[in-house]
């Protein structure tokens, strides 16, 4: 069993910026995730991963998901 340090692999990590405009928040990442199907190459919008989420997928890389602000 190796132990390795606590921040292992965090600078690998996507960093996320956020930015809220009014009731709504944006969101804007790197995209990570390893995708099981074709994807568009320009743009591609899927529903989020919560309710009241949508994803959009821009040039394969990166990734804006819209929600409302809490």
């Amino acid at each position: 069993m190796t132990t390795l340090n606590s921040n292992f692999g965090l600078e690998y990590a996507p960093v996320p910026f956020m930015v809220r405009i009014g009731r709504r928040e944006v969101l804007i990442t790197r995209d990570f995730r390893k995708r099981f199907y074709a994807v568009n190459p320009v743009i591609e919008c899927d529903t989020g991963v919560e309710p009241g989420h949508i994803e959009i997928l821009l040039f394969r890389r990166w990734l804006l998901i819209l929600s409302k602000a809490h």
